[in-house]
Order: structure tokens, then C-alpha cells, then sequence
């Protein structure tokens, strides 16, 4: 299995000098390609490829204008072209949006060096059109004899360095089976809570840097456009996003690979979160708990490791079902933490829901229906919601 490391680095001036202008002429390059691609379709309804805006690159680098691209590395500028080619792909499949032009402000900084654009030797790295190997942090050993296939270097926007080193990693294996499964629910103020009755906190990573964020904003607010002090003040911005990021993000990856170690089969319900950011009051706390993230990391530790992920169905109503007696109550307003069936069962609003989670999947699996929830099935109903239907009758 390809796995890709990523690690810090600290470059010299010169090296740095280098990667910032191959970034430029990175993003220069894609938006070139762009607009001429847009140009033929809208102009004179003609699809051109990765080939036909290959041959434009070197057209380019032959002009006066665009003499600064032969300056670089073309291996960058040529996965560049190829990035954009996988944009239209995507698009045409209907899984993305029309590819946008990059910004040189809000666009990620990165540089992507095929195995030709890099010499690796000796567990030094050195990038093409560099005399030196860049000063590498190595935070955790690669895999025993490693060779990378693709390294990518990038720019965050609080000014760290890193660089990804795409390998062949034979440790990632299936684990044994377990017996046991488990349905999760997502909250606010638990941010798991599991068919078992385990709760686990919300760390509120946000909250804690709330105050140095505050000051950080207000100092940026204070700062002339365009001037250097705002840049750097937009940097100091960035830090404390980063590093609210970086918590969340070893928090989440430490409970996700918990779980998947844990259980066999996981149910996590399909919510619509870019939806839900939309929220008023809200929002804040939604973006803080990270649910896009958790189900991110979830699905491909699963996928690595051999276990189901199982997603149930985005409207079914797992909160005011009975998980007892099948029982749907008509209104479940958010401020009713605990209630009381007419079966007779008092349940806790976050673990009852998990429960509903768990026996919903574990329906789908019965009924064969793919993990991804269906939208328009045949009988009007998904699997999820029959297997409901036929417990309450």
C-alpha cells in the first residue's frame, strides 16, 4: 500500500527562495492552463487535454513574457498540468466543481516533484535545481528500505514548511477480527457517544485559544493594507489557527485508530455538516468538533485495517426512535437530553441515538445495500429505513 509521511523541514534562504518561486510559477501555470482550456470550450466548443496544454507550456516558456517558467524545475509545472487534468475528471463526473483559478493569497503553496525531479540517498533528500538536501525533521521512521515515488513540498499559511514522501509501506496490514461492533453518534456536548453508553468528551479545542485568537484579529484589524506588519500580524493569526488545528487533529486520530482497533463493524450516521456550519449559533461550535474530519479518518483507517464502516441514512431519525420497542416519537426538541417511552424505557437522548445508529447499519448489511446511503432507491425507501418499517409493524 502507498502511504504517504509527512515531515517538517527547515530550509535555507536560498532553498527557500527556490520553492517559493517554483510555487508561483506552479500556480501561474495552472491558471494559464485553465483559461485556455475555458477559452476552447466557450469560444469554439473544442475539449482540449493534459497533451494539447503540455505543448502550450513549452510555447510559453518560449515567450518573452513567460521566460521566468524555465527558471524552475518543469516536473512541478508538469504535475501541475496533470492536477488540472484530474480537476476536469472529477468535474465531469459530477464529484466536483468547475476547476477555479489558483490565488496567490487564499490557494495552497505546494510543489509536487516526481521521481525524476529529485535525488534520494542515504535518507537525505535533495529537490532539483538545489545544490543542498533540505534540513528534514524526521519525527517518525520511514518504512524499512523506503524509497519515495513522489514528494510533495508545501507552504502552510503560518509559515511552516513540510514535505510529504509518498512510499510503499508493507506494515499496513489487516488486524484479526474482533466480535464486536459499534454505532456512534456525533454531538456538541459529547463528541462521541457510543452504542455502548461510553461518552466521550469534547475537548473544545477552539475555546482554549479563543481569547489569543480575539487579540491576534483585533491586532490584524489595526494594520494598513498591504503593509508588511499586517503580513506579519497575518501570520500570527495563522499560528493560533494552526495550532488549534493541530490539537484537534491529534485528538481526533488517536480516537479514531482506538476505535478502529476496537471493533469490527462501525456505524456512523450520514450527516450533511456544510449544511449545518450554516447554523447561527451554531456554527462555531460544528466547525470546533471536526465531524468531517473524524468521518475522513475513520474511512480510510478502516479501509487500511480491514474493518466496516457502515453509513446510515442522513434522515433517519435515529434520535426519536425507541430503540426498545421501535416506537417513533413526533418531536424531539435539542434542549430533552433524557426521555420516557410509552413502552415503559427511560432513555438518554445521545446513547439511545447510537443505538438506533448501530441496529440501522447492521439493517443495511442485512438487507445488502452498499455502505453509502442510497437516495433514490427503487421502493422509495432505503435499506435503513425498510428494515425500520418491518420492526414497527
Amino acid at each position: 500500500m502507498k502511504r504517504a509521511f509527512r515531515y517538517r523541514f527547515y530550509p535555507t534562504g536560498a532553498q527557500a527562495a527556490e520553492l517559493l518561486r517554483t510555487f508561483g510559477c506552479v500556480r501561474k501555470v495552472y491558471n494559464l492552463a485553465l483559461e485556455a482550456r475555458t477559452q476552447a470550450w466557450t469560444l469554439r466548443r473544442e475539449r482540449i487535454g493534459y497533451e494539447a496544454t503540455s505543448a502550450l507550456l513549452t510555447a510559453w516558456k518560449r515567450t518573452e513574457e513567460l521566460a521566468f517558467l524555465r527558471d524552475v524545475s518543469s516536473v512541478p509545472l508538469q504535475q501541475g498540468l496533470r492536477h488540472l487534468q484530474m480537476a476536469y475528471t472529477n468535474f465531469f463526473a459530477k464529484r466536483a466543481r468547475y476547476p477555479r483559478f489558483k490565488s496567490r493569497k487564499k490557494s495552497r503553496a505546494s510543489a509536487e516533484y516526481t521521481r525524476s525531479a529529485f535525488r534520494w540517498r542515504d535518507g537525505e533528500l535533495t529537490l532539483a535545481k538545489m545544490a543542498e538536501p533540505l534540513n528534514i525533521r524526521w519525527s517518525r521512521p520511514l518504512p524499512e528500505n523506503a524509497a519515495p515515488s513522489t514528494v510533495t513540498v508545501s507552504r502552510d499559511s503560518a509559515g511552516r514548511w513540510y514535505v510529504s514522501l509518498l512510499c510503499e509501506d508493507s506494515s499496513v496490514t489487516p488486524l484479526p477480527a474482533a466480535d464486536s461492533v459499534v454505532g456512534i453518534d456525533v454531538g456538541l456536548d459529547h463528541l462521541l457517544v457510543l452504542s455502548t453508553g461510553e461518552k466521550i468528551d469534547n475537548p473544545r479545542h477552539e475555546r482554549r485559544d479563543r481569547a489569543a485568537l480575539a487579540k491576534a484579529q483585533r491586532a490584524l484589524c489595526r494594520k494598513q493594507k498591504g503593509s508588511n506588519n499586517r503580513a506579519k500580524a497575518r501570520v500570527e493569526v495563522a499560528r493560533v489557527h494552526a495550532r488549534i488545528a493541530d490539537r484537534r487533529a491529534d485528538f481526533l486520530h488517536k480516537i479514531t485508530t482506538r476505535l478502529v482497533r476496537e471493533n469490527q463493524t462501525l456505524v456512523i450516521e450520514d450527516l450533511m455538516v456544510s449544511n449545518m456550519v450554516g447554523h447561527r449559533r451554531l456554527a462555531r461550535a460544528i466547525g470546533d468538533a471536526g465531524w468531517r474530519q473524524f468521518r475522513q479518518l475513520l474511512e480510510y483507517k478502516a479501509a487500511w485495517y480491514g474493518r466496516d464502516l457502515i453509513i446510515a441514512d442522513r434522515w433517519f431519525p435515529s434520535s426519536k426512535l425507541c430503540s426498545a420497542c421501535g416506537a417513533l416519537t413526533s418531536a424531539m426538541p435539542l434542549h430533552l437530553r433524557t426521555w420516557t417511552c410509552g413502552c415503559g424505557a427511560t432513555h438518554d437522548r445521545d446513547v439511545n441515538a447510537a443505538r438506533n445508529i448501530l441496529a440501522a447499519g447492521l439493517a443495511v448489511t442485512v438487507c445488502g445495500a452498499g455502505a453509502r446511503p442510497q437516495r433514490n432507491p427503487p421502493g422509495g425507501q432505503s435499506a435503513t429505513k425498510q428494515k425500520t418499517l418491518r420492526r414497527e409493524l
